[in-house]
């Protein structure tokens, strides 16, 4: 069902161009791996031009600690 669920989800969010060209989960041929390529390939062009980038590192890690995991179960 869930498969069903996100195949239509896709579907239509793709045919009226609601994903950015920057998504990278949850798409056909792009995941964490071309997402880092990516984010790589920006720096190193940064660092050529010699021009300043502003990047922000999330640690998620912690997020699930303060969960309620009986609620969440």
């Amino acid at each position: 069902m869930e498969r069903c669920i996100v195949t239509d989800m896709l579907s239509y969010l793709l045919s009226r161009n609601l994903i950015s060209k920057q998504q990278h989960g949850f798409l056909k041929r792009k995941s964490t791996t071309t997402n880092l390529l990516e984010s790589f390939n920006d720096r190193s062009v940064n660092i050529e031009g010699r021009t300043s980038q502003t990047i922000a590192y999330i640690d998620c890690a912690k997020a699930f600690d303060s969960v309620c995991h009986s609620k969440l179960l």
